[in-house]
Formats: structure tokens, sequence, C-alpha cells
């Protein structure tokens, strides 16, 4: 990986000193009760990137109180949805004139290649356009209620507050899946980054402000889930949490939110898997089977982990994927010559490296990559190179478990039925693909497949106006699109009757009877 140009070498900029923050109430930053600050590092070469706040419990109980009183008292959930769309539109706009910003802080917190970070902002800013453009759109809707006299509606209404925990892999990405249609729908809300990629949530507070949006209304807090995460599902002054990230952390959020019977919108990641048949336009197959699973080393909830190959090409085919995942060049964000860059933290990577080393156990072959850099510059940050596993089987921890690395897992089929079997053997479905010319068969497997987006001949396009969500443990409820904006949202019957007359189902009392 000679070549790499580490992000340490890159000059702090006037944008880097404004990051120096992470609590955000009521229109203001504010400092940290506890005055303790955090180090965010570049993975690409442990460089220091900023310094922000670390909040405590009672700084996400402020943030709280401060979205619960722009929501009970504030002028924002009864401004009309056409203004609210205002507000989203000018933020999308303000997003794409300081991409650079934005993007230059996201890939030095994730260690992502920066046009990688370029791309995230234009999806960011399409997300918010999208839920800007169809505001007031949906009026409701009148219901014939067959009675005389009555005019029944059924209507919208914010759910109120918010509690928005975001991860660390596409960090603002991910943050505007819920804060666009959030605010689309009149509510208020309290954003938690991940302690490790907090820049680009920091910055959108400001932008927000710039583009109209009421001081209350976005609050922001910075530090670890335990300490102020658990806050947001634990309040009862909180009406929905989302949560986007591992399943173990959207389990213990079900729980504690139970006890206030909030809403709870959860996205858990998958294990998805990338069907290709033997009449599969073998080129496009086997450069979207790169894409799939070492686009940014692996870090994607949807990343198809799962290479399910039919069993007459898997020879030729694997033996070209391995060569083309050993000519994956590592680098940091600002590496021009760079295609994938480094996993989030040293810890992380050795988790993904202990999966690889339990699936050799159980009897998968080797075929690329599995170990830890240990000279050169790729040692300097925590970079996992390309991994190819062969011969592997459903019952293997590391095909059924999310190593969120760049692991890939080769199984085989000989039937259709059989690669639909495989494919569904997973306790996850949030995403999967099928790779084949006959379109009959294609629709048949994507039909079959219980997965929340399944994908044919491609891989990981996606766009705001379609929902993105998945089955089983993949979590519950859905972002993006129409339902995205539900999910905050409260349904309400309105009936009115236009002329009311006594019904006398309980006679009145005669005169002169004592009551």
């Amino acid at each position: 990986m000679s070549g790499i140009q580490l992000a340490g070498t890159v000059q702090a900029t006037d944008q880097d000193a404004a990051l120096l923050k992470g609590l955000f109430i009521d229109g203001r930053w504010s400092e940290p009760s506890a005055g303790k600050t955090r180090v965010i590092t570049c993975p690409a070469d442990g460089a220091r990137v900023t310094e922000v706040a670390e909040c405590t419990s009672a700084d996400a109980r402020e943030a709280v109180g401060s979205a619960r009183r722009a929501f009970d008292g504030g002028a924002w959930p009864g401004t009309s949805e056409k203004e609210r769309g205002k507000v989203l539109l000018r933020t999308a706009e303000l997003l794409e004139r300081d991409k650079a910003v934005y993007a230059r802080a996201e890939a030095l917190d994730t260690g992502k290649r920066y046009v990688e970070a370029e791309y995230d902002i234009d999806d960011i800013a399409a997300c918010f356009r999208y839920y800007g453009g169809i505001a007031g759109t949906d009026a409701g809707r009148v219901i014939d209620t067959g009675v005389p006299g009555t005019i029944s509606r059924i209507v919208h209404a914010p759910v109120g507050v918010c509690g928005l925990i975001t991860p660390w892999n596409y960090p603002l990405l991910q943050a505007s899946w819920k804060v666009a249609p959030a605010l689309l729908a009149g509510n208020t809300f309290v954003l938690k980054p991940s302690e490790l990629t907090p820049s680009t949530s920091i910055l959108l507070m400001d932008t927000l402000l710039e583009a109209g949006l009421p001081a209350g209304v976005a609050n922001l807090v910075t530090g670890t889930g335990p300490e102020v995460g658990a806050v947001l599902s634990e309040s009862p002054d909180v009406d929905l949490v989302s949560f986007t990230g591992g399943l173990a952390t959207g389990i213990h959020i079900m729980k504690t939110a139970a006890d206030t019977v909030k809403r709870v919108a959860l996205e858990l990641g998958g294990k998805n898997p990338n069907i290709v048949f033997a009449d599969a336009d073998r080129e496009s197959a086997l450069d979207n089977a790169l894409t799939a699973v070492f686009l940014h080393s692996g870090q994607v909830c949807s990343a198809g982990t799962r290479l399910i190959i039919e069993e007459s090409i898997h020879d030729e085919f694997v033996a070209e994927l391995v060569r083309r995942a050993r000519a994956i060049r590592l680098g940091g964000p600002f590496d021009e010559l760079a295609e994938t860059g480094p996993l989030i933290s040293a810890a992380h990577r050795d988790k993904v490296h202990a999966y690889v080393q339990a699936g050799i156990a159980e009897g998968a072959t080797l075929l690329c990559g599995g170990y830890i850099p240990a000279t050169g510059a790729e040692a300097l940050g925590t970079y996992y190179p390309p991994t190819i596993l062969d011969g592997c089987h459903t019952s293997m921890k590391v095909v059924q478990d999310e190593s969120f690395g760049p692991v890939l897992t080769v199984e085989t089929f000989s039937t259709e039925q059989e690669a639909i079997t495989l494919a569904n053997d997973t306790a996850y479905g949030l995403a999967g693909a099928v790779w084949t010319h006959d379109g009959s068969r294609a629709q048949r497997v994507a039909t079959a497949l219980r997965h929340g987006t399944v994908w044919i001949n491609d891989y990981h396009p996606y766009v705001p106006q379609a929902e993105w969500g998945g089955f089983g443990k993949s979590g519950n409820g859905r972002e993006l699109g129409l339902q995205g904006l539900a999910e905050y949202r409260e349904t309400k019957h309105i009936w009115q009757n236009v002329n009311p007359q006594p019904g006398h189902w309980f006679e009145p009392p005669h005169a002169g009877v004592q009551l």
C-alpha cells in the first residue's frame, strides 16, 4: 500500500476548529456539564481530527427538555407542511454549497475515501430535497361514513419528540434519513451521532439554523450510548426513538423503550446474499460482487457478504474474484489511487479478524486476505485486506453473524430452490441480489427472498423515494419513501357532525322527578 497519503498530513482548517462543539440546545452551542471532551482520530493513520464535547446523561436530559418545550409550546408543529418543506429544500441547497466542508469532515472521521464522502453528501442533499418536495402533497383522506350530516377525515399529526441515534459508517447519511422526515412531519428531535464520527452531525445543526429552523427544534448531544443514548430510549418525554446500528443494542433499546410505550424504529443490519446463476452476465456479476462486499471495506449494512454461486461456474468465477480482490488498493481519505479505506477502529478490525479465524476453524478455505497488516503504512491505520473464504455453509458463524468488514463467504447451489433456501437461511433480512438473464427466474427468486430490498442484476443502488428496511432481525419499521415519513406521524380520525341533534338513547328525566 505504498504511497498512502496520511490524514495527518492534511493541515487543519477553520472548519475543523469550528467542530469543537457537541452540545446543541435551544439553538445554541453549550459547554458539557462535566467539562469533558473527546478527541476524534482518523482511522487511516490515527491522526487527530478534532475534539468535541463529551456529554453526560444530564446534558441529554436537558436536550430532551429543549425538544419537549419546542414541541409543546413552539411554532414548528403548527407550521404548515409546505413551510416546513421549504426549510428542507433550503437545507439541501446549503449542503450542496458546503459539500467540500462536509465531505472532508466525513472522510476524516470515518477514514473513507474523500470521493465516497462526496457521493454521500449528494445522497444526503437528495434525501432532504425529496422530503421537501413532497411537502403538502398528502392532505389525508375523507371517509364516506354512510351517516348523513357527518364529515369524517383521516389526518396526520407529528409524533412529538424524537430521539435519533445514528451509526459511524455513514454518519450524516443515516442522520438525514431520520432528520428529514421527522422535520417534515412537524416533530422536534434530539440527535445522538456515534461518538466516533460526530463531525458532520455537528455541522448539520448550524446548517439547519441557517435554513430557517426555529431554535429548540433540532438538538444534539455527543457521547456514548450508555451515557446519553440511554436517556433517549428511557425518557418519558421522548415519544419515538429511531436507531440504526447493531442487533444487541437494538434489542436493548426495544426493552428500555417498552417502559414508556414509545414508538421504536430499528435498522439493525444484515447478512446479505448475492446469488449468481450460471447464465448471468459474467463481467457485470464479477464487478458487482466486488463492490457489493468491499465498498467502504464492507462497513455497509447492505453489503453482499454472502456469495451464493451456481456450482457449475464456481471455480472460474471465484478464481477471477480472488485475483481482483488481491489487487484492490487500500488507502486513506486523500489517496487518489486508493479504492477502499480502513476499518473504523482497531477494536472493530480485531472483531472482523476473529470472525475470519472462526470461519477457518470451522472448515472454510482462506483464498486471500485474512491477516492484520504488521508493517508499512497499512500498520499505521486500522486496515484489513479484502478477504474471501470458500467452502462455506450456513452453520458457520462467519456466514450467520454480521462481521461488518471486507469478508466474503462463498456457498454453492445446484438448483433454483436451493439458492432461495440458502439465501433465506439467516436471522436477518435486509437486502440481497439475484443475477440471471432469465427474467422469469429473476422475478421468482426476488419474490421468494425474505429481504427488504432485492436487486436484480445490480447491487447497492437506492433512491430516497423507495422504502428501506428489513425482515427478521434486520429491524422493524422503514426509512425513506412515504412509509419512512409515516414512521414520524400519528394518524388521527376527526368526525364532525354538521347538524347535531339529540339521540334520546337515554330519555331525559320528567319534570318534577327528583334526581
